[in-house]
């Protein structure tokens, strides 16, 4: 009688490790596509509104049709249209469809961004590979898809990940790349917030420049050249939209740029930017001075730390990343309005710090980034009362004005974290 052999006792016990060690990224891979498949599910079954994108739409129609588009409101929630004019441009293929088809293409769209966002960050942490890259990049976008920054921009259709994709992809070019510059200066156009990234390469370009010309070099350098193909691309997108749309360019830049309250209350828990916190704070809706005091400081402070981190050069490994999450974190903080969905950069936040904890193996740098990918995945913000006619936001207490402050606090932290790291980093001798 012949004897039936049977598989090792270790394949026996644990079938799915077997098939991830044997085939990682297609495993990967098809938790990837049921998680988005779940909360493309998940947000069908809950009705959302996906209303941003339905303003956007209504901006699109605005401009075929030769509206003024700085007077309309859409929805009824009587949104009216913030964006630079260029924005409207690019909006107005959204009117080729119908709203069904939009809905579905935007949501798939913003899906492959999150791709995007979470390859484009990892090769900018440059994570030692402990897996393919195609299985990390997989397995973190199954997860980040649940944390509520991202949740909340599928939500609303929001084009938040489309602008950190345009920003990652810009600086992950080789410095000499005849296109670097161009992502930060076309996502600057589409709305404004990213240009603080083209500041970012112009400190660091003249910092170099002044150590260059101490050592007897042309100034010129790499980061120069890009922060100028940015404010090139930045003033291309503002031609292009003042000769479509010369009134609305005018309008926006006289006066609707400088309507802060014009995309909604400052005290908003919504809005995780200082200013918010400051008027929960004060118990006002205008913070006024102690906002534009409170922001410059952490402004200036969260530019040092960022160009402290692009000048560390080889001596600080994943230098770039921490640059570019320092950057987008100041930019978010200094904002007047930071809605929660703009805090898309908490992805490209926890793969630096996680990426931290595989270079040096410590298992402090694994907690901090376990505890801020759970604090953005934990919608705690939303715990506190904020719906209503009365305004709730102005009445908190101390403990619900610490939650609703939840993002500018984890940003602060990270800078703190970003500061440390970088002046222990510029302190050592650089390797050869």
């Amino acid at each position: 009688m012949t004897a039936v052999s049977e598989p090792p006792a270790h394949d026996r016990r644990r079938p799915l490790a077997g098939l991830m060690a044997r085939r990682p990224t297609a495993v990967a891979l098809a938790v990837c596509l049921i998680s988005f498949a779940v909360c493309w599910a998940a947000q069908v079954l809950l009705h959302v509104s996906m209303i941003d994108l339905r303003v956007y739409r209504a901006e699109g129609w605005t401009v075929r049709t030769g509206g003024e588009l700085y007077a309309m409101v859409a929805t009824e929630a009587n949104l009216p249209a913030t964006y630079p004019p260029f924005a409207a441009l690019l909006f107005v293929p959204l009117t080729w469809f119908g709203e069904g088809a939009v809905r579905a293409l935007a949501t798939a769209a913003n899906l492959g961004l999150l791709v995007a966002v979470v390859h484009l960050s990892l090769r900018l942490a440059g994570l030692p590979r402990r897996m393919p890259r195609a299985a990390a990049v997989c397995w973190t976008a199954a997860a980040a898809v649940w944390c509520e920054p991202v949740w909340t921009t599928l939500r609303y259709g929001q084009i938040n990940l489309l602008l950190a994709a345009l920003v990652l992809w810009d600086l992950t070019r080789r410095s000499g790349h005849r296109w670097a510059g161009v992502g930060i200066g076309v996502a600057a156009g589409i709305k404004l917030t990213p240009a603080l990234f083209a500041v970012l390469l112009a400190l660091t370009g003249v910092v170099l420049g002044v150590r260059r010309l101490r050592g007897g070099r042309p100034v010129w350098n790499p980061a120069l050249r890009r922060a100028a193909v940015a404010a090139l691309a930045f003033a291309a997108t503002v031609a292009l939209a003042a000769l479509a749309l010369p009134r609305d360019s005018r309008r926006f830049w006289s006066g609707t740029l400088f309507a802060a309250d014009r995309a909604g209350h400052a005290e908003e828990t919504a809005n995780q930017s200082l200013r918010g916190v400051v008027a929960r704070l004060l118990h006002t809706g205008d913070p006024g001075t102690v906002w534009a005091v409170t922001a410059a400081v952490v402004g200036a402070a969260g530019l040092a730390v960022a160009v402290g981190a692009a000048l560390a050069g080889r001596r600080l490994p994943a230098g770039r990343a921490w640059a570019a999450c320092s950057c987008a974190v100041t930019a978010l903080l200094v904002s007047p309005v930071s809605w929660s969905h703009h805090w898309v950069w908490c992805v490209p936040m926890v793969i630096v710090l996680a990426g931290e904890a595989v270079r040096l193996g410590d298992r402090r740098w694994a907690a901090g980034a376990a505890v801020t990918a759970v604090l953005f995945c934990s919608f705690l913000l939303w715990a506190v009362p904020h719906t209503g006619p009365f305004r709730p936001e102005l009445h908190q207490n101390p403990g619900q004005m610490a939650c609703s402050a939840l993002y500018p606090l984890l940003g602060l932290a990270f800078l703190a974290v970003a500061a440390v790291r970088t002046t222990a980093a510029l302190r050592t001798t650089p390797r050869r």
